[in-house]
């Protein structure tokens, strides 16, 4: 199989353009299909209003970002895919017919994924011919920030598509969870339904109100669930006699009159209570608002779990470790071609750099300062080996420059200029340029030690590092001092 570079998408409604997002931040091109008039201009729209919160989520270096073209067909769009993601309406007649044309257009190695909630994969793979690559691929919303996608089998799924769609999954950084056989629901959305039919069960009752029975889960369990599920939680509901010990004090069984398992009689009445009660939570605040306020505060969750390396945390914290694995770093060689600064490293004003001002907050000017000199290590082959045997470069004085602001999605370029280099010490010089107009907007000046990390001292520089480090700073002997080196304070 090759490498995949296209994503086909069918259906560019709120999940299919979720995809798109996804794939796109990560360096893929989508081609796209929808009978709808205006799915293109939705589908862009979507795609931008995600782009923020994915460049908050993850400090991993900017890949190029994929482009988005549409097609005028599912078979046109088909035949240019390496992996085809559909994302149609949740009807079962509409998908297995897509299915059958998209499957006589695919190339034959082309694996074929549905984002259905719910259907038999059997049934969806029902009428192609190569029934084999046929897969759910099941996400959550919103696509681009929940790492779960659930893939499962239909009777003729082959295991090796299977082991070929987690792969890619994963490298587009999500979480696998691979069902053994099929069944309808699959297993999150299974859950999931349980808790809607209890709360519309409580709601249809009047024992308490959509508002009410929400903050049951915000304020209780719905906090621990970032974390763990209902088994870990019941294993330390137990003490320290875990799921044995909880067992013995309640009923295996749990034959409780806790629970409706079937859902209410619908009614007018129920379906006014759930509307109205609905509409007055979410108060004057639109559905987008609110869905902004979502991503941002998931952002900031994932964030807060990939520093403790649990749940989606840990699944963050390999996505990134990925891309920098991925991502095509420049590499010093004997025979480099150095007439002036280094220029190493390259990216846009993210969202989170940005303060209540609407312009990049001083500390980031120094985070981003920090990642021109990670690429600067990296061209010179620092690298996660490097720092694995113990060794690395500390930062023991910076002395930062301002000059211009920047705002959000503005792009930055950076140039690099070794000063000094002796047997433990390393003087460099960054300047941060727009990288549209070229005006310097910030500079720094560093002194660095090159340390034993297992020992906590100063160590000499490792030989082939330290090579490089020379032969950049011979080149560079020959540069102008910048006017900020040597720069004090003084009133």
């Amino acid at each position: 199989m090759s490498a995949v570079k296209t994503i086909g998408i069918a259906g560019t409604g709120v999940i299919g353009a979720g995809w798109a997002a996804r794939f796109m931040f990560r360096g893929l091109d989508v081609v796209a299909f929808d009978p709808a008039p205006d799915a293109e201009t939705r589908m862009r729209e979507a795609i931008e209003n995600a782009w923020p919160a994915m460049q908050k989520l993850t400090d991993g270096p900017e890949a190029r970002p994929g482009t988005l073209t549409f097609a005028s067909s599912a078979s046109e769009m088909a035949a240019q895919a390496d992996f085809v993601q559909e994302a149609a309406p949740e009807r079962e007649d509409l998908k297995t017919a897509l299915f059958k044309k998209i499957d006589a257009a695919a190339k034959p190695d082309v694996i074929i994924a549905s984002s259905s909630s719910g259907f038999l994969p059997t049934n969806l793979q029902s009428q192609c011919k190569h029934p084999e690559r046929v897969i759910i691929g099941h996400p959550f919303n919103p696509v681009y920030l929940l790492p779960l996608v659930e893939t499962v089998p239909g009777e003729k799924t082959a295991p090796e598509i299977l082991d070929r769609a987690g792969a890619f999954y994963e490298r587009m950084g999500m979480q696998v969870l691979r069902l053994h056989k099929e069944i309808e629901g699959y297993v999150c959305d299974r859950l999931q339904e349980a808790m809607w039919r209890e709360a519309l069960h409580v709601l249809n009752k009047n024992i308490a109100t959509t508002g009410e029975i929400d903050d049951a889960i915000v304020y209780s369990a719905g906090l621990r669930w970032a974390i763990m599920g209902s088994f870990m939680t019941y294993h330390l509901a137990g003490g320290d006699g875990g799921m044995r010990h909880f067992i013995s004090q309640f009923d295996p069984s749990m034959e409780l009159p806790w629970t409706d398992l079937n859902f209410p009689k619908w009614s007018d009445e129920l379906e006014r209570k759930l509307v109205e009660g609905c509409e007055e939570q979410a108060g004057d605040i639109p559905v987008h608002k609110w869905a902004a306020k979502r991503d941002e505060v998931l952002v900031d969750m994932m964030r807060v779990l990939r520093q403790h390396d649990i749940g989606a945390g840990t699944v963050l914290a390999r996505d990134e470790q990925l891309a920098f694995a991925a991502h095509d770093f420049a590499k010093w060689t004997p025979d480099a071609a150095i007439t002036g600064p280094l220029e190493l490293y390259n990216c846009t004003v993210r969202p989170q750099w940005v303060d209540y001002n609407g312009h990049m907050s001083e500390s980031y000017y120094l985070w981003a300062f920090g990642e021109a000199t990670d690429a600067l290590f990296r061209y010179i082959g620092i690298d996660e080996a490097y720092r694995a045997g113990g060794h690395s470069f500390y930062t023991v004085e910076s002395h930062i420059n301002y000059l211009r602001e920047a705002s959000s999605g503005e792009p930055l370029h950076f140039t690099t200029q070794v000063l000094t280099i002796d047997e433990k010490r390393l003087h460099l010089f960054h300047t941060m340029h727009h990288g549209q107009s070229g005006d310097v907007l910030a500079t720094t000046e560093q002194m660095l030690l090159h340390v034993d990390s297992n020992a906590s001292r100063a160590v000499p520089i490792l030989r082939d590092v330290e090579e490089a480090l020379q032969a950049i700073a011979l080149k560079h002997a020959d540069l102008p001092r910048p006017e900020q080196v040597g720069r004090v304070i003084g009133a």
